[in-house]
């Protein structure tokens, strides 16, 4: 193999350490015709410093499959999934082809029936797929059957919305819910991935089954032991969270509910000037927030953002996050928000409902937010819609549209939960203008003598420690 050195130097050692002391140094190869390489000279290829590949994990390859009643038209039976298919890309996967079987019910052992398991293996080589994911919750038959025919991993709604959560718990209690969620998911789905041992031998003592105890029963029993744990974790978090939701007892509570990534948190900054976390994704924020709303007139409320729900949200997923959700069953008003965009605005409705049913706020008093009215483009539909519905409002957090009016409607609600009173009250009696503050809203302030005269917004439940402060018109 020939130099390119000693070639360009024309042989002369001296030139070519000369030309490299200068190269170091920075002098451009420009400036040194002696070190002009010649094409031809180059180093080939595999003499050439081969540059590192990056290490950045690649985005999965999913093929999404999902089983429905029949009658289903060619587009609605695709539509089904689009869910699905936003899930991943949450999740930050890449959807690149569906299967969708029209069929009564799952098959029994298999999911997809014998026909479309072959499809299913072809698709997923001819699109180099390596996840398959289904849009129902797979029993561990239906997992091995369905990873045999595509010759990939497999995965359930269940599990892709639980790996969403676990990408997005930020706070200690958001990973231990997400936690939990995942262990009570797992548990009826351990495989026997110890089969090789056949039996152990146990060690003995207090806690163990001794000798002839199967592996897989080990892991179920550690695993019941660290559910526990988490559970007792949890309760713990849960009481200073109900402590803290109780303590607001004297302010009017709203909350905003509503399925995932219809715009709650973007209505959560517009009314309040607040910047919780916003992004064009389901499950985008899953820790509540709450904050002060202004209403003006003195009247000020408390408004909690909540995760959103979801179609087929699984049950230990909501058990997981009960804490949570408490901010839903505290709350004096619910804004349920819908996306009035949404051809599902309805069945999404309703999917939210069950959910606020089940956790026993079916009862609170509900007013539906039409949101982002400025995406409507049917609005024959959106007419259709308001037509079936109760109290509501069409709004867009983006323009602003309609939340004036929202505001005035929430701020007759908080009044109705409150009384404005006026009140003569010792300027020596520190210990009662101290609660007055705490637990009220002073509107206005004057003395008189030995009196403080106070105009303020008084919780009902909270007015009996004022009642004998009270300056009652004479009749």
């Amino acid at each position: 193999m020939r130099n390119p050195s000693s070639n360009s130097s024309g042989g002369n050692p001296a030139k070519a350490h000369a030309g490299r002391t200068r190269r170091r140094k920075g002098v451009d190869k420009t400036q040194d015709r002696d070190l002009k390489v010649r094409p031809e000279e180059e180093a080939p290829p595999t003499e050439r410093i081969a540059r590192p590949e990056s290490t950045a994990p690649k985005a999965d390859r999913v093929v999404l499959i999902g089983v429905g009643r029949e009658g289903f038209a060619a587009d609605e039976a695709s539509a089904v999934l689009d869910e699905l298919s936003e899930l991943v890309r949450a999740a930050g996967a890449k959807a690149v082809a569906r299967m969708y079987q029209r069929r009564d019910a799952a098959a029994g052992s298999s999911y997809l029936g014998k026909g479309k398991l072959a499809e299913l293996g072809e698709m997923v080589a001819r699109v180099d797929a390596n996840l398959v994911v289904a849009d129902d919750d797979l029993s561990p038959a239906q997992v091995r059957h369905l990873e045999e025919a595509a010759k990939c991993r497999v995965i359930d709604r269940s599990e892709l919305i639980i790996d969403i959560f676990a990408k997005r718990a930020r706070t200690e209690q958001a990973k231990l819910q997400v936690a939990l969620a995942q262990l009570q998911y797992q548990m009826p789905r351990l495989r026997r991935m110890w089969t090789h041992l056949s039996r152990i031998t146990g060690a003995g003592g207090l806690g163990s089954r001794g000798p002839g105890e199967k592996q897989i029963e080990v892991d179920r029993r550690l695993a019941k032991g660290r559910v526990d744990d988490l559970r007792a974790q949890l309760e713990k978090i849960g009481e200073r969270r109900d402590r803290v939701v109780k303590s607001r007892v004297s302010t009017f509570n709203v909350a905003l509910v509503g399925y995932t990534n219809v715009g709650k948190s973007t209505l959560m900054n517009r009314l309040t000037g607040s910047d919780v976390f916003v992004a064009d994704m389901l499950f985008a924020t899953l820790d509540p927030r709450t904050r002060q709303w202004d209403l003006g007139d003195g009247i000020k409320v408390l408004l909690s953002d909540t995760v959103g729900f979801i179609e087929k949200l699984p049950h230990h997923l909501v058990a997981s996050f009960h804490a949570t959700l408490a901010e839903v069953t505290g709350a004096d008003l619910l804004l349920h928000a819908v996306d009035a965009s949404d051809p599902a605005a309805e069945s999404k409705m309703e999917c939210v409902r069950d959910v606020l049913k089940e956790l026993g706020a079916s009862e609170i008093p509900e007013i539906v937010l039409l949101n982002k009215a400025d995406r409507v483009t049917d609005h024959a539909a959106l007419t259709a819609i308001r037509a079936k519905l109760g109290e509501h409002f069409v709004v867009s957090a983006l323009t602003g549209e309609g939340l004036e009016s929202l505001g005035l409607r929430v701020r007759r609600a908080a009044a109705a939960f409150e009384n404005i009173v006026d009140l003569a009250i010792p300027a020596s009696d520190g210990r009662t203008l101290a609660l007055l503050a705490a637990s009220a809203a002073v509107l206005d302030r004057r003395y008189e003598g030995d009196l403080c005269i106070l105009r303020a917004s008084i919780p009902r439940a909270e007015m009996h420690r004022f009642e004998r402060y009270e300056i009652r018109a004479k009749k």
